[in-house]
């Protein structure tokens, strides 16, 4: 049994082709995780990395607490379930399952054991001295499964095992699959373009597109919950009702109006708590989403109403999807039109072709995108919030109360839109606050907060004493003040990001060998970040020689650093202080560092100024805080990430 982690996985192509772009996943042991997504969305990829029949380009793959990059295939204890079944013609059914375990000199009569075992767990006792040729689909299928179950090991990957399957087999199978992840309680990794397999399956799904992974998450939190446009129309049948519309706040309640109809909507509020506050004043148009059977023909189900025209009616024997459109004048094809609606009728309902109806829609369960980016605009856990506030003084009134700025946010008085992120508000603090609600999301504990006449949230400690009236406190350095649309103090970039480029040099290295000193020369490697070398580990070279290719040495490298993970030191990279900021309990150096690039055959030198912070303390403020100063920094070469530029991958 194992777990499996794969950190920043890539697959690049000679021509350039992301095919899986910056993989990040736990799985744990005994998770039955499914890959779905499109035709060429990078799931079956991916299954061949992890299977070792495909090279990762960067990354690292681990199977339990061991590095399987550049593991042999047979070497993983993995075992692979192909779309094709892969068996052997010539060789009966009991042949077919025995082979791999004859090929590792496994005792005759332990292979007769496993063989007949996992026979009787899947139900093909009766043919085991059949060839495949005299099988059906279904029963071929086992025998690859069974093939792969007598080898046991640690993870099952199954690459579209049921594709080739008629539907009532799929389901069938479907079945088998999943009783037999719970029998024989190991991890289980399995690809499919089919949605329903996907729901039907998986504890958790990993949801992919074009290379990137869209969403990973159970099977119910896809459904009720999606992060974005591809997969709430990926999730469910049929397909998510999608329309593009404005939302306009007035006082408690928000215009709903759907682009190109009569419908407007007055909906509370309150439903929009998790939605960015820019996207209520109207000027925005956003994606409107709604299932199927959120919408009730029955006008008199939820309290919002709208009419619509019937083009037809699937009759589908437990109920029905009537196809009509919000645009009651529209004379386009129910296909073509932008305000077509499904809606989910009772089975035996019937409606006349042009009928007008009236439906109701449940408003609570409505999804929100933003129409060009596609990505959620009311996600789960909210980024953040935008409220206004009003500084005078040096002081902020926001929400009903007063914080003292520090001196870091320097602001002439007047009113400002501020966004506080959901990760800057903790419990603690000068702020109150009542608590409305809380919510597990995936393990985290969100608090709703109520704090003035606005909502705010936070993610707390698990065994955090928070009902009622509580304080809060806002860390400020996180928070931006903006005036009409317009960005006059940012968030501290607490992220510094250094130019850098991967240096190799030869060593003499000196051993003892029997009794004798031997001396070899060996490449070590270092980083050049802005004229300044530091060395690399033995992994972090690995890992970016691994992913970067044999031109690696020529190529420009970008080097990510916390603010938090550098330091002043007596050797490093040559910087100059600018001045400090001060944000009370923490402090942070605000530093230049002068970067000089030749540029190649003669075209001249490019110099430029980065802005690096620097988290210190008081006595470094004092030793160094004041402007002008010249400084080291240095950092831990563990501490960073790594990307290559040109390819925008992450290295190490």
């Amino acid at each position: 049994m194992a777990s499996l982690t794969l950190n920043h996985i890539y697959k690049v192509y000679p021509n350039g082709v992301k095919a899986v772009n910056d993989f990040c996943m736990e799985i744990a042991d005994k998770e039955f995780i499914v890959f779905v997504g499109p035709s060429g969305c990078g799931k079956s990829t991916t299954l061949r990395m992890i299977a070792g029949l495909e090279e990762i380009t960067a990354g690292e793959l681990y199977i339990g607490d061991v590095l399987v990059n550049d593991m042999e295939p047979k070497d993983r204890d993995i075992a692979m379930v192909f779309q094709n079944y892969a068996l052997y013609p010539h060789m009966t059914v009991y042949e077919n399952m025995a082979f791999g375990l004859r090929l590792r000199k496994v005792p005759k009569d332990e292979i007769d054991k496993k063989v007949r075992e996992a026979a009787n767990i899947l139900g093909i006792t009766e043919y085991l001295d059949r060839k495949p040729k005299a099988m059906s689909g279904g029963q071929r299928q086992r025998v690859a499964l069974g093939r792969a179950i007598v080898r046991e090991p640690k993870v099952f990957l199954l690459d579209e095992p049921l594709s080739n399957l008629d539907a009532k087999l799929r389901t069938a199978m479907r079945s088998e699959i999943s009783k037999l992840h719970h029998k024989l309680q190991t991890t289980f990794i399995y690809v499919t373009h089919d949605q329903v397999e996907a729901m039907t399956m998986g504890t958790r799904i990993v949801v992919m597109k074009d290379g990137y992974v869209q969403q990973i998450d159970t099977p119910r939190n896809l459904y009720r919950f999606p992060g974005n446009k591809f997969v709430a129309g990926f999730i469910g049948t049929p397909q998510m009702n999608f329309f593009d519309g404005t939302l306009t706040r007035h006082g408690d309640s928000v215009t709903v109006a759907l682009d190109g109809t009569d419908v407007r909507l007055e909906v509370p509020v309150s439903y929009f708590d998790k939605a960015e506050r820019s996207y209520l004043k109207g000027d925005k148009s956003v994606t409107i989403g709604i299932r199927a059977e959120h919408i009730s023909v029955d006008p008199a189900r939820y309290p919002f109403k709208a009419k619509c025209r019937v083009s037809h009616v699937e009759e589908l024997g437990t109920d029905c999807q009537v196809y009509a459109d919000f645009n009651v004048q529209s004379e386009e094809t129910v296909a073509e039109s932008p305000t077509r609606v499904i809606v989910k009728a009772p089975a035996g309902s019937t409606y006349d072709i042009d009928q007008i109806i009236e439906v109701s829609l449940d408003m609570a369960q409505i999804h929100l995108f933003d129409k060009e980016t596609e990505v959620t605009i009311a996600p789960r856990i909210p980024k953040a919030v935008e409220v206004d506030g009003t500084v005078a003084g040096g002081t902020l009134s926001l929400l009903g109360g007063k914080v003292a700025l520090p001196p870091a946010m320097k602001v002439e008085d007047g009113n400002y839109q501020i966004t506080v992120p959901t990760s800057a508000v903790s419990l603690g603090g000068t702020l109150a606050a009542k608590v409305v609600s809380e919510e597990d999301v995936n393990g985290l504990r969100l608090l709703r907060l109520a704090v003035g006449d606005r909502v705010l949230f936070a993610i707390v400690p698990a065994d955090a004493k928070a009902t009622g009236a509580v304080k809060i406190d806002v860390d400020m350095k996180q928070v931006t003040l903006s005036k009409e649309g317009e960005t006059v103090l940012p968030a501290l970039a607490v992220t510094n990001v250094l130019p850098a480029k991967l240096l190799k040099r030869r060593e003499e290295v000196t051993t003892e060998v029997n009794g004798a000193s031997k001396t070899k020369k060996v490449d070590v490697y270092s980083l050049d970040v802005c004229r300044c070398s530091f060395d690399c580990s033995e992994a972090v070279a690995f890992r970016i020689l691994s992913g970067g290719g044999a031109d690696i040495l020529s190529k420009k490298l970008a080097v990510h650093v916390d603010a938090y993970k550098l330091h002043v030191g007596e050797k490093g990279i040559d910087a100059v202080v600018k001045g400090v900021e001060d944000y009370g309990a923490e402090k942070f150096l605000r530093c230049t560092v002068t970067h000089t690039e030749v540029k190649p055959r003669n075209e001249g030198v490019v110099t430029e100024d980065i802005t690096v912070y620097v988290a210190v303390d008081a006595d470094a403020v004092a030793a160094y805080g004041k402007e002008g100063s010249s400084i080291k920094l240095t950092f831990d070469a563990d501490d960073i990430a790594v990307y290559e530029v040109a390819r925008d991958i992450r290295l190490a």
